[in-house]
């Protein structure tokens, strides 16, 4: 549809009464539009936003078939878009055995035991999500440890960060992985004290000598699992998503199609921009897709891929060795030459690029490469993103302003990692990293997600992560590194307007302005009140509105 063409639908409405669909009035609605801040009242008309203002001028809109809401004077903000979350992950892993928050190794094995005895047979046990710096005082479990309570099938488990797993015995002997076997580029199979026996943790690429063995879901299981993320997406106010899979090839294929056929039949609640790995933009691009391809509900032409690891499973590439690893900096998942060809042809395609970076050096090295293929490819508008950006250098703060550079943010990461982060990179490091405030201040466009399942998919403990960064173990209660904190309108506006503008979704996303889709929620109390700051993850999502339709409401 012609935006003259939807203009003139929104002024027809507008202009007259017994036209809205749905009223929401009575409110305090934060629109997230500079212009217009604060109203009481939204009008909506097919999926979209026609009328903002007070609850006289948008009652005005009313007829016979309105469907209005009372506010009762809550606080409404536009939908959550989560900029970086794994949706058919997440799903899964609902299913799946968790294990992050075993507080020991007792707790730990008997959630395995007990898993095993609950399982068919011919299933491998996979999942975890498992924190060794929580359940084991930092020192990594080994495939004895699992061995111990299940040994007569095999077990692939990964760290909740996704870049390390650990493998036990009956796992490792199926994918003949011997003291013979050599690290392949990009991952590290730890060993034993002996330098030579693999201990079962597995890093990085190295993951995948288990992956390709363990039988890949089901359409069945992929739809229960989308099913089950699009619920869990409405329960936490998450109207919008950018999923960044993971998955192999098949199982994507498999995804996209099911995303396709619910989409098609009217089933989607959360409104899902798919990204494909930079390995494989040519799947995308011989079909002519580029950036932003699709409609209201699902959209593709984004692609997304690796320089290094992560902190947790110190594989994060750093400039400096790590402190308790004095001859490792990390490694590079994909090597920086390797990547530079994918990012100058994915971006010649016309496909969106975004890149995981952790690590200081990781962070450096992706932006000189976006700023050399900016100059081989010309001037447009194509909003390169950096995935994580949790370590910098100061120096590097203003090139993402420099450079049109998006910082995909997980504020929730800073309070996890901030347990034992100054542990392994020292507490110089650890002052520039998570920078929120440091970015902003130099002029970055911030776009906050969870990465779910990595870390939990609710996105206002994510704000009250950005915004007072209180680590998870108490230790910091006027927040770790507190000059780092930015305010709620900043954290909100990165939850919305910013994870929009990074998918090039901004004209119909990310505020509450008229010809805007309708995606609204409603706050169990008002974050913005200086008074709840203490209390922003305590709230409630109370009601979540898609496309001017209620998809979740709290009982």
């Amino acid at each position: 549809m012609t935006t003259l063409l939807w203009l003139t639908l929104l002024t027809t409405p507008a202009d007259g009464a017994g036209v809205a669909d749905l009223i929401v009035f009575n409110g305090r609605i934060w629109t997230g539009n500079a212009q217009q801040p604060e109203v009481q009242a939204v009008a909506v008309w097919r999926g979209r936003i026609v009328r903002v203002g007070t609850d006289a001028e948008v009652k005005a809109c009313a007829g016979a078939n309105t469907r209005v809401i009372d506010l009762g004077g809550r606080r409404l903000v536009p939908g959550f878009y989560d900029s970086h979350l794994h949706f058919l992950s997440g799903g899964l892993s609902l299913s799946r055995i968790d294990l992050k928050d075993a507080k020991d190794e007792a707790e730990f094995g008997r959630r395995l035991r007990e898993f095993d005895q609950k399982t068919p047979r011919e299933r491998w046990i996979v999942g975890g999500l498992w924190d060794h710096d929580r359940t084991f005082g930092g020192r990594l479990p080994t495939a004895a440890t699992i061995d111990q309570y299940v040994k007569d099938r095999p077990v692939f488990i990964r760290r909740y960060d996704g870049h390390m797993g650990l493998a036990n015995s009956a796992a490792l002997k199926l994918a003949g992985i011997t003291a013979a076997t050599p690290d392949p580029p990009g991952g590290v199979i730890e060993r034993l004290a002996d330098g030579k026996t693999p201990s079962g943790i597995l890093k990085d690429n190295a993951m995948a000598l288990v992956d390709r063995l363990i039988p890949e879901p089901s359409d069945e299981e992929i739809l229960e699992a989308v099913l089950a993320a699009q619920k869990a997406c409405a329960e936490h106010g998450v109207t919008s998503v950018q999923d960044l899979d993971g998955s192999d090839p098949e199982t994507r294929r498999k995804l996209f199609r099911i995303y396709q056929r619910l989409a098609r039949d009217g089933k989607l609640t959360c409104r899902i921009d798919l990204r494909w790995p930079i390995a494989l933009y040519r799947d995308l691009s011989t079909a002519g897709v580029m950036a932003d391809f699709g409609h209201d509900y699902l959209r593709i032409g984004g692609v997304k891929g690796f320089v290094d690891g992560s902190l947790g499973s110190s594989t994060a590439k750093m400039f400096a060795p790590y402190e308790n690893d004095p001859k490792n900096t990390g490694v590079y998942v994909t090597a920086p030459d390797t990547l530079r060809s994918y990012i100058r042809a994915a971006d010649a395609a016309g496909l969106n690029v975004c890149i995981h970076a952790i690590g200081d050096q990781a962070n450096s090295v992706l932006l000189d490469l976006y700023a050399e293929v900016a100059r081989q490819n010309g001037a447009r508008d194509r909003r390169f993103r950096i995935e994580h950006v949790q370590h910098l250098r100061p120096e590097d703060y203003k090139r993402f302003r420099e450079l049109q550079v998006i910082a995909s943010m997980q504020p929730y990461h800073a309070i996890d990692d901030g347990r034992w982060a100054e542990a392994r990179i020292g507490a110089k490091r650890c002052a520039s990293s998570y920078a929120f405030r440091s970015l902003l201040d130099h002029g970055a466009i911030l776009a906050f997600g969870s990465d779910w399942p990595v870390a939990p998919l609710n996105v206002l403990a994510g704000i009250d992560a950005a915004v007072n960064r209180r680590t998870l173990d108490g230790k910091h209660p006027q927040g770790w590194f507190p000059e780092q904190r930015i305010s709620v309108a900043e954290a909100v506006r990165a939850y919305t307007w910013g994870s929009a503008y990074a998918a090039f979704q901004e004209a119909d996303r990310g505020t509450i302005e008229v010809g805007k889709l309708a995606d609204f929620v409603l706050l169990s109390r008002d974050i913005f009140d200086p008074a709840q700051r203490d209390h922003i993850a305590d709230t409630h999502v109370l009601l979540t509105i898609v496309g001017g339709k209620v998809v979740y409401q709290r009982k």
